[in-house]
């Protein structure tokens, strides 16, 4: 026997140690790496699983993108559940034996992973009841901006900034979501406009909506509307009501490409847009100098 043979068969003796035994199955080195081959090779497998289903498979069917990613996701779940089991019969691991240790990681689970299972099962919400999706524009907390990634423990969210915001999801069952397009992507955006008393109210009625939809990203259909809100300490006190769906993820420019347009729009016609001003009314009369001189005098 050669020397490379004597190595090989002392290597596979020592992968035959038995380490522990789970019932009558004897737990080996063998069997250990084997079974970490093959899980690696299950999430593998489920991961390539969900894209193709998402990606090509779906892709077909007029369903949206937050829908496919949810069916994705789902079906890897059930493939890694079903392929685990099989994994462990094949490898000759007695499930049965595995009642004391499943009971005992329960009790762990209840106690030390309460958060891990929390947002585990509230992803699993979120993929069925989907007040989420991929692809909405949402606000949670202080965190807004776009769904990317609805994973089993937590979402990713990029912002207007391009971050990468990692929130659980348990944040997306207990607590308040705005959900920009949850219905449909057409939002109404608010701009408030002041002008000094004295102004034609149908002229600026008139002004505003040329402006509105004179701007690309402002819908016609709803059309934009205003109202005058009230009287205020400064002037009339309007509110320009338009619809957009290209910037509901950067309201921002939106508002500000508006509040241009209005400034200018206003100037032009000579409308006044007043600044804010402050009277002091003294109820008796200031004293001169002259007053202070003769009451010394006096």
């Amino acid at each position: 026997m050669t020397a490379i043979q004597r190595l090989f068969e002392q290597s596979r003796s020592a992968l035959d140690i038995t380490l522990l035994k789970l019932g009558a199955t004897p737990i080996t080195l063998e069997m250990i790496a084997k079974l970490i081959i093959l899980l690696l090779l299950l999430f593998w497998l489920s991961g390539k699983l969900r894209v193709l289903i998402a990606d090509r498979l779906l892709v077909r069917t007029r369903m949206e993108v937050g829908a496919r990613q949810a069916i994705g996701s789902i079906v890897r779940y059930l493939v890694l559940v079903v392929g685990f089991a099989v994994i462990l019969q094949t490898a000759g691991i007695d499930l049965t034996a595995l009642n004391v240790l499943a009971g005992a990681v329960g009790i762990g689970l209840g106690f030390g992973l309460q958060n891990i299972v929390n947002n585990f099962i509230s992803g699993l919400i979120i993929l069925f009841e989907r007040p989420i999706k991929v692809g909405d524009r949402i606000v949670v907390g202080d965190v807004e901006g776009d769904v990317v990634q609805i994973g089993g423990r937590s979402t990713t969210v990029v912002t207007n900034d391009n971050i990468s915001i990692i929130v659980p999801n348990s944040k997306f069952i207990t607590e308040d979501v705005i959900n920009w397009s949850h219905n449909d992507r057409k939002v109404r955006f608010k701009i408030p406009v002041t002008v000094a008393y004295g102004s034609d109210i149908d002229q600026v009625t008139g002004l505003l909506l040329e402006v509105a939809r004179q701007d690309k990203d402002v819908l016609q259909e709803p059309p934009p509307s205003t109202r005058l809100m009230a009287f205020g300490d400064h002037g009339l006190q309007f509110e320009l009501r338009a619809w957009s769906t290209t910037l509901i993820q950067r309201k921002g420019l939106l508002t500000s490409n508006l509040n241009t347009a209005l400034y200018k729009k206003l100037t032009e016609q000579g409308i006044e847009i007043p600044y804010r001003q402050l009277d002091l009314r003294f109820r008796t009369p200031l004293k001169t100098s002259a007053d202070h001189d003769r009451a010394y005098t006096s």
